[in-house]
C-alpha cells in the first residue's frame, strides 16, 4: 500500500506505487508522475532504465490515456574541495575513497561523464508520447536534472546540462504534462470540459493587488494559471 504521498496505481501486470497522482471522479488517473533520485554508482543506471521501461509500459496498459511524466535527480558529483566535503552523502565507509569514478557525474571541466551523458540519451527515446495509440513504453514527459550538492548552492539545478535543445530539460516537463493532457481530457474530449479543465485563478482574487485594472501577481515560485476576464 502507497504511503505518505504516494498513491497506488492498477497496473496491467502489478499495481505500482506512484509519488503524484491526479484523478478526476468517473474517470480515473489522468496524470501521474513519478520521482527517482540518484546519489551516485552511476554505472546502476541501466537497472534504472529498465525500471522506468518496466513502470511505463505496466501503467499505460491499463491506462493507456494517462498522462506519465519521470523525474530523475542526480547528484552533480566532481572532483572539488567542496564536493569532497560531503562525501557521507556518497559513501560513508571508513577507508573508501570519498568519490570513485563511479560516483561522478561530471568531469573537471564540467562536460557530463559517460554514464550520465549515455543515460540522457537514453531517456531522450522514452519521452514524447502524444497520443493514445502510442508506445507505451514512452513517458509523456521526462526530467532529467543534475542538482548541486556545494553548500552555497546547495538544491540548485545546473544550467549546463542537459543541453538547451534537450527536451528533458527540467523547464520544459510541467508545461508538457499539462499540454498532453489539455489535448487528451479537454480539447479531445469537449463534453468533459466541465469536469477536466484545469482550474484557473480569478484575476480578481484578493491574492493579487491591482493597479491601473491589472492584477500585479505577488512573488511566487511558479507562474498562476488566470482564467480571461469575465
Amino acid at each position: 500500500m502507497a504511503t505518505g504521498g504516494e498513491r497506488t496505481v492498477l497496473g496491467r501486470v502489478k499495481t505500482k506505487n506512484v509519488d503524484v497522482v491526479v484523478t478526476k471522479n468517473g474517470i480515473g488517473p489522468c496524470i501521474a508522475i513519478s520521482h527517482k533520485g540518484v546519489l551516485g554508482a552511476f554505472r546502476n543506471l541501466t537497472n534504472r532504465m529498465e525500471e522506468a521501461v518496466g513502470d511505463c509500459t505496466n501503467i499505460h496498459i491499463a491506462y493507456p490515456a494517462l498522462v506519465y511524466g519521470f523525474f530523475v535527480a542526480i547528484r552533480a558529483n566532481r572532483r572539488s574541495p567542496e564536493v569532497q566535503a560531503g562525501r557521507e552523502l556518497v559513501d560513508s565507509t571508513p577507508g573508501k575513497e570519498a568519490l570513485k569514478t563511479a560516483d561522478l557525474a561530471l568531469h573537471e571541466g564540467g562536460e557530463p561523464a559517460q554514464m550520465i551523458a549515455r543515460f540522457h540519451q537514453a531517456l531522450r527515446e522514452l519521452t514524447g508520447r502524444r497520443g493514445v495509440r502510442n508506445d507505451v513504453s514512452r513517458y509523456e514527459a521526462i526530467a532529467l536534472a543534475l542538482v548541486d550538492p556545494i553548500e552555497a548552492t546547495r538544491g540548485d539545478l545546473l544550467t549546463e546540462f542537459p543541453p538547451r535543445d534537450s527536451p528533458l530539460r527540467f523547464e520544459r516537463f510541467f508545461s508538457d504534462l499539462y499540454r498532453r493532457y489539455d489535448e487528451r481530457y479537454v480539447y479531445g474530449a469537449p463534453d468533459l470540459a466541465a469536469t477536466t479543465r484545469r482550474v484557473e485563478w480569478s484575476p480578481d482574487s484578493p491574492l493579487f493587488g491591482h493597479s491601473d485594472n491589472s492584477p500585479t501577481i505577488p512573488h511566487l515560485d511558479y507562474e498562476p494559471r488566470l482564467a480571461e476576464p469575465s
